[in-house]
């Protein structure tokens, strides 16, 4: 421990964190060039980006000017014209509303003052579209200045989003558009050097390997790196609540699972790849067939389809497993869903199969998931379970696995608690104040 005397608090803006670090990262990569998406602008390069950035008046956790700016991204998110498009965006409006954004900030009390971290450097996957979002806005929220870098291949719905990001600065404060960036580059060992070194966080989302590409980057040596590794996950359901369930009941809870995985075409990490049936042999039969019917019918109600090259990188995959001998049946609806009937639960599949596969499993009761769950299972959704079932189950698993327990059909909502990790907790430093 440093006994030293304490130095004199500086909050001067002299004291504001300068770009030396993208100095140090070297002349070439400082002087690589981005698109800027947000605030719409000419390319830059990654010094002057840097500079930009932390120029200006300092942003404090829950400050009004960024609140009103993301309560206006929601409002715009929210119109029906946008919501019959692209679904997702309604669920990003909502998490985006006044009262949600309350409930964020209602943090530490007592001893301990939150402040922002400084510069936030995000690398989102370029499968899932709307992370990128979720996870900028609690990093502004807590007071952070951004630099999101979009992958070059994301879809419509990034465009989307970033066209009404530009559509709501118009209402803004300027303070958002000095101190928030979202760029675009092909993979750039220099950019991404260039920025890890000047950040204070570095935020990745994606596969291992992502992640281990990225961390190839050294940080400052005061910042860290927040990540977000390959997850899979899986649902389970009860047989006796499914066949004892209206049809109005399980007609939602088909439609519910249809919305976990075939969004994102089950490549997000949250969508259910395996479902596990507990219950006698009958029971679970029966109650699998049912199901099958019914997620058949909600799939061709939303008019969600696969194409011909992934119906047979479907069948492949799925035929692989029959030859490895982790499969005893596959049976096929359309191109759209392919069943695969485990061996045993110890063969659920970890990797994606291809959109709408679903392996099934029978299991003897809840409690039998405590010795198939592995560190990499993420989300758990559920149906036919009482409460403290779950919390038994969460109890055994002793952190080895699982992360979230959610109802069939929430699987895609987003939370400030991700891959247990509380989110502003990360985005921000507690600073001790005691009289």
């Amino acid at each position: 421990m440093d006994e030293r005397p304490a130095e004199p608090l500086d909050i001067s803006p002299a004291a504001t964190p300068s770009a030396a670090p993208v100095e140090r990262a070297g002349l070439a990569a400082e002087s690589a060039r981005v698109g800027v998406r947000f605030p719409e602008g000419p390319d830059v390069s990654v010094g002057a980006l840097v500079g930009q950035v932390r120029e200006g008046e300092p942003l404090a956790v829950g400050d009004e000017r960024i609140r009103g700016f993301l309560v206006g991204v929601g409002r715009r998110l929210l119109s029906p014209e946008l919501a019959r498009r692209h679904p997702e965006l309604a669920s990003l409006g909502f998490f985006l509303r006044p009262s949600e954004l309350a409930r964020i900030l209602d943090g530490p009390r007592g001893d301990h003052l939150r402040a922002p971290r400084g510069l936030v450097f995000h690398v989102p996957p370029a499968n899932v579209d709307t992370v990128f979002v979720y996870s900028w806005a609690l990093s502004a929220l807590m007071g952070n200045r951004n630099v999101v870098r979009l992958s070059p291949r994301a879809g419509a719905v990034a465009a989307t989003i970033t066209r009404t990001l530009q559509e709501s600065l118009a209402d803004a404060d300027p303070v958002v558009a000095a101190t928030q960036r979202i760029v675009t580059y092909d993979r750039s060992d220099a950019v991404t050097a260039a920025l890890s070194a000047a950040c204070d966080l570095r935020v990745i989302w994606g596969g291992d390997a992502t992640v281990d590409e990225i961390r190839r980057h050294p940080l400052a040596p005061h910042a860290r790196d927040l990540t977000f590794p390959d997850r899979t996950s899986f649902a389970v359901l009860r047989a006796a609540a499914w066949l004892s369930a209206s049809a109005a009941a399980r007609g939602a809870v088909a439609d519910g699972f249809a919305n976990d995985a075939y969004w994102f075409d089950q490549a997000a990490c949250s969508s259910p790849r395996t479902v596990y049936w507990v219950g006698s042999p009958a029971d679970c039969d029966a109650a699998r067939d049912g199901f099958t019917a019914c997620l058949a019918r909600a799939v061709a109600q939303r008019g969600w389809s696969v194409d011909a090259a992934m119906a047979v990188e479907k069948r492949v995959a799925t035929y692989g497993l029959a030859a490895d001998g982790q499969a005893s049946a596959i049976d096929f609806h359309g191109n759209a869903l392919a069943n695969v009937t485990l061996a045993g639960p110890e063969a659920a599949p970890r990797r994606w199969l291809g959109t709408g596969t679903f392996a099934h499993a029978r299991i003897e009761g809840l409690g039998e998931l405590a010795r198939l769950v592995e560190r990499r299972d993420q989300t758990m959704t559920h149906f036919g379970f009482v409460p403290a079932e779950l919390e038994l189950l969460a109890g055994a698993l002793g952190g080895r696995g699982v992360d979230r327990m959610v109802p069939i059909g929430s699987a895609l909502s987003f939370h400030r608690v991700w891959d247990g990790v509380e989110l502003t907790t990360e985005f921000t430093r507690l600073v001790t104040v005691i009289a």
